[in-house]
């Protein structure tokens, strides 16, 4: 079976207001509902319509913002249909990268934090990451953090504050990691924080408020409006839909060495170009993420 042949049924369409178009792919998270959605907007981008503003992928939806006086509502949607029918097997290909992040799995700042606000927490009597290990049927915190980087996650959409991606883990549905949410969200989680909340994780790149569950922080910065460090230049937002991420455990002193890098100006990440194929994908998860860490690692 190809990807194609198991993209979500067609797509619903909602009008918001005068100027935005609102597209479901599907009421769930999945790799083909991602696909599906992402090759609707690269074409739309492609066409260069008059009058189409914004175009804003997520999870499982895209959002297109337009111009009214420029382009008919009705057309916008009858081209948006027209993209969608006519999607195909070399629409599941995307010419992405895949980026190594850093993270210090079971910080002090992190669990400073969570031990703040164990009130709100489904367990108050343990730490986030023992509650998830616990829940996902693992026997320890390390077989955890195992299970949470060992496999890649692509970033489905950034959001909710500047720069914040969402990933997605890529590992058959069984056996991906669910955690709920705090029961209510805390008033404060580290800047840099490694969270996870439902089928998700998460980077905050700023502190704040927040209600995902804490596993660590990275060193490296994903958002800076100064644009210090060189994998910033471009763009001080870093992550994309479409970038495929690999964690990597650090300990305490490497973190160290790596902030000291950050504050000096010359960090910088490790980076490869890649051309991700769905279809070989679904075909054999585990032996493609493998093809993948090999670009990554230039083997």
């Amino acid at each position: 079976m190809t990807a194609a042949s198991t993209l979500p049924p067609q797509a619903r369409y909602s009008f918001g207001g005068d100027e935005h178009l609102f597209v479901e792919i599907s009421e769930e998270m999945s790799l083909p509902a991602f696909f599906k959605g992402m090759a609707i907007c690269n074409e739309l981008r492609r066409r260069a319509l008059p009058g189409v503003t914004e175009i804003c992928p997520a999870n499982a939806a895209y959002l297109v913002r337009f111009d009214p006086d420029a382009i008919a509502p009705d057309t916008l949607l009858a081209t948006l249909k027209e993209i969608e029918a006519g999607l195909g097997d070399a629409d599941l290909q995307m010419q992405t990268r895949i980026v190594e992040i850093p993270v210090l799995y079971n910080d002090p700042w992190t669990h400073e934090t969570l031990m703040r606000f164990r009130e709100r927490h489904q367990d108050p009597s343990s730490t986030d990451i023992e509650y998830a290990a616990r829940i996902n049927g693992h026997a320890s915190v390390e077989a955890f953090i195992e299970a949470h980087s060992s496999a890649p996650w692509f970033v489905s959409m950034v959001g909710f504050v500047a720069g914040l991606p969402f990933l997605f883990q890529m590992v058959e549905r069984q056996r991906q990691i669910q955690v709920p949410k705090y029961l209510s969200p805390r008033t404060d989680t580290p800047k840099l924080t490694l969270g996870h909340g439902g089928c998700f994780s998460c980077i905050y790149s700023v502190r704040g408020a927040g209600g995902y569950q804490m596993f660590g922080v990275t060193p490296a910065p994903i958002f800076d409006p100064a644009q210090r460090l060189s994998y910033l230049k471009d763009l001080m937002v870093f992550f994309q839909p479409g970038d495929i991420v690999k964690w990597k455990p650090i300990d305490r002193a490497e973190y160290d060495r790596q902030v000291a890098q950050v504050e000096a100006g010359t960090y910088a990440l490790r980076i490869a170009p890649v051309s991700f194929s769905l279809n070989d994908f679904l075909a054999d998860p585990d032996g493609y993420n493998q093809q993948l860490l090999k670009v990554l690692h230039g083997d």
